[in-house]
């Protein structure tokens, strides 16, 4: 998704994937990459901030120093008096290991002005408006920012992401040694990903993180050649581990799961790992009785799979998303509802099998649901609407991204929805000005999906203005959007993100 605003200057913000680097850290931190949030989210990071005029009495009557905003991270050091180091930007920062950063007693300025620049009680409320690249360059001008920065309270959420070649440094004598990760630990990360990373390396890992054994509650292993030994032994050792997720790891087996996996586990992701099947369906239900949460994306999986599910988890898991399980049929909805009543998020992206009579399982056995995917099901046609408005009355997510037989008709049914807050219809190709006028009525919708609907015209989406409690409006390569609308709803949407 593109910025809303092509023309305006925009700060620096978080890549597409979410990956930020952290700088190097004289502490011996290594660099890394940290990822957060959704990607409406993101887009939200990449606006303006909204860092507020007055942030204390202090700062109120102090009309000489400038505000700080996110389009120049390093404009707050200019409060410090302290010029922005060198090479310092979003990316890294290229600091060696024994440089050392001014105290507050050496920063230039007034008396008054060096205590208003180390004021923690202005910084705890003013490092909240930075993104987290930012507070890592922030935390290079001096010890008593970093000193502020470095608290755990301004790092939760974000999943430090660490590559191999990053967790060791090159001795001159062309030996590794495993870097110092002190810099995470005193933040508090209690989650990391760890990316093509081997067994040794996981060992190594848990060796040298202090919170590992106890502390880390989530572990992402993705792209890593980690078998079946090494995720056993890194379930045993990490005793905190509830979420585990697995991505691209194909040299472990469904019997490293029956041996490794322990009833703590609450939520589970298994992506691309193309040892997954049936079994390891067995071994989870089986295994993991207090699950909350499941995402899968296997190839193999087949409806039988979605009878093994337990009675105890029945009751406690609220999560399943089936993605791109192309075995998956209208048989496996049928155990899927009766082994799962109380799902509130179900996503059947790609499971392409899956029909309008798969829908109408999900909607009459599934009334709990909050949130229901169905991008990617081509079979899905305005019959399936019918059945998700009749009876999936607390529904507020929709995703019928690429369900190409969707058609005017079937957006006259979800009109009729009065909880629906987020409608995605990306590439629906036969959706056309007439089924918008059907959304006009819903007043609760806040994000609105119409990226590549091909059929939308300039006067069709102009209509939209009319929901003026929307959020967020994507139209993404939809021939319709011109920079005359853009403006229109510039003027008449002035709440509304619209993306471009």
């Amino acid at each position: 998704m593109s910025n809303p605003r092509n023309g305006d200057t925009k700060p620096p913000c978080l890549p597409r994937n979410g990956l930020v680097k952290i700088p190097t850290q004289p502490n011996g931190l290594g660099s890394a990459s940290i990822t957060k949030g959704t990607p409406a989210v993101k887009n939200r990071l990449c606006q303006p901030s909204s860092v507020p005029a007055i942030l204390s009495p202090a700062l109120a009557h102090r009309s000489d120093l400038p505000i700080p905003s996110l389009a120049s991270p390093l404009s707050l050091a200019t409060l410090a008096g302290v010029s922005s180091p060198p090479g310092a930007s979003l990316v890294g920062l290229n600091t060696s290991e024994g440089s050392e950063q001014p105290s507050p007693e050496r920063l230039p300025g007034s008396p008054s002005e060096r205590q208003l620049a180390v004021d923690e009680k202005i910084l705890n409320r003013l490092f909240w408006y930075f993104s987290a690249c930012e507070k890592c360059v922030l935390a290079q001008v001096c010890k008593a920012w970093r000193r502020v920065l470095y608290q755990p309270k301004f790092w939760v959420g974000l999943t430090p992401v660490l590559h191999t070649k990053e967790l060791y440094n090159i001795l001159p004598g062309g030996e590794k040694e495993f870097v110092s990760l002190q810099g995470f630990a005193v933040r508090g990360f209690d989650g990391f990903c760890l990316v093509g990373v081997s067994d040794l390396d996981i060992c190594e890992f848990i060796d040298n993180y202090p919170l590992s054994k106890k502390g880390v509650k989530s572990m992402s292993l993705k792209r890593s050649t980690i078998t079946d030994a090494g995720l056993e032994v890194m379930l045993e050792q990490m005793q905190g581990v509830v979420r585990l997720e697995l991505s691209g790891c194909n040299d472990f087996t469904e019997a490293g799961l029956w041996s490794s996996l322990n009833a703590r586990i609450t939520a589970l992701s298994v992506s691309d790992c193309i040892n997954v099947a049936d079994d390891a369906i067995a071994a989870i239900s089986q295994l993991l009785p207090n699950l909350t949460e499941l995402n899968l994306q296997a190839y193999h999986v087949t409806d039988t799979a979605l009878a093994y599910f337990t009675a105890k988890q029945g009751y406690t898991t609220h999560t399943l998303r089936l993605n791109s399980c192309w075995e998956i049929t209208n048989h496996g909805v049928v155990n899927m509802v009766h082994s799962l009543p109380n799902l509130s998020v179900l996503s059947l992206s790609g499971c392409s099998k899956v029909t309008d009579d798969g829908v109408e399982l999900v909607a009459e056995n599934l009334r709990k649901l909050r949130s229901l995917d169905l991008s990617w099901c081509p079979r899905i046609t305005d019959m399936a609407l019918e059945y998700i408005a009749c009876d999936l009355h607390k529904l507020e997510e929709l995703v019928l991204d690429r369900c190409v037989r969707i058609t005017d008709t079937g957006l006259s049914y979800l009109s009729t929805m009065s909880s629906l807050r987020s409608l995605y219809l990306r590439w629906c190709c036969q959706v056309q000005d007439f089924g918008l006028k059907h959304l006009l009525s819903m007043g609760s919708l806040r994000l609105l999906s119409l990226a590549g609907c091909p059929l939308l015209t300039t006067t069709g989406l102009s209509g939209l203005v009319q929901l003026q409690e929307l959020e967020e409006l994507e139209l993404t390569n939809c021939p319709g959007a011109t920079p005359e609308l853009f403006k229109y709803f510039s003027q008449h949407l002035p709440c509304c993100m619209v993306i471009e």
